[in-house]
């Protein structure tokens, strides 16, 4: 019988330059921590309409776009906070310089604590931070409110179409890759490079 478990529990933001992405093949940077997150949530473009045919539903053609990721972090340092807006920083004066945007693709890997104690790990394989984050700051206080800042990810598929993954089995182009530590699937180094679905692999005894 299954458990019955919920998500309570968020650590591990790393980030990937996407180096490669054709029809030869797919590459990622070594993986770097980003910062801290206390919350992310993942939504799906989709849709679906249904032909009718000698009056009857006969056939529903669905679509599947972008996956929509939203992470809740602290302020982010000026040099992690370039990588996520494309902007530039200077590392030998420690400034953050607001010119206009590089189109970096990353890699975007997390995990996410369950109930009972276990992980789902997260690779997504591809996309952009679409958005700038906001900076608001306001005057102390005698309370407790404080701000931190909000970051969307937009994951699309890859170019590249990997050995496995595909709904039918025969392969295709993924979007992300994930895995939950139930003793099948090997993520001692998970976060040590980006895992496809044609390198993760099965935990051995």
């Amino acid at each position: 019988m299954e458990k019955t478990v919920e998500f309570r529990g968020v650590d591990d933001l790393y980030i990937a330059e996407v180096i490669a992405d054709d029809a030869d093949g797919y590459e990622a940077g070594t993986p770097e921590l980003l910062c801290d997150f206390a919350e992310i949530s993942k939504t799906v473009e989709s849709g679906k309409a249904t032909k009718f045919y000698n009056n009857k539903a006969k056939i529903t053609i669905k679509s599947e776009g972008a996956d929509t990721i939203a992470i809740a972090v602290p302020v982010l340092a000026l040099n992690k906070l370039s990588k996520v807006t494309g902007k530039y920083y200077d590392e030998a004066t420690g400034v953050f310089i607001d010119c206009e945007r590089s189109n970096k693709q990353y890699a975007l890997g997390y995990r996410m604590k369950k109930t009972d104690g276990s992980w789902r790990y997260v690779w997504r394989l591809k996309g952009d931070f679409t958005t700038i984050p906001d900076e608001t700051a306001a005057t102390e206080d005698d309370g407790t409110d404080s701000n931190g800042q909000s970051l969307e990810y937009s994951g699309v598929y890859t170019n590249h179409v990997f050995a496995k993954g595909g709904a039918d089995g025969n392969g295709g182009a993924a979007k992300g890759v994930v895995a939950d530590s139930d003793g099948k699937t090997d993520v001692s180094s998970w976060f040590t490079s980006v895992q496809t679905p044609d390198t993760v692999k099965a935990k051995t005894a």
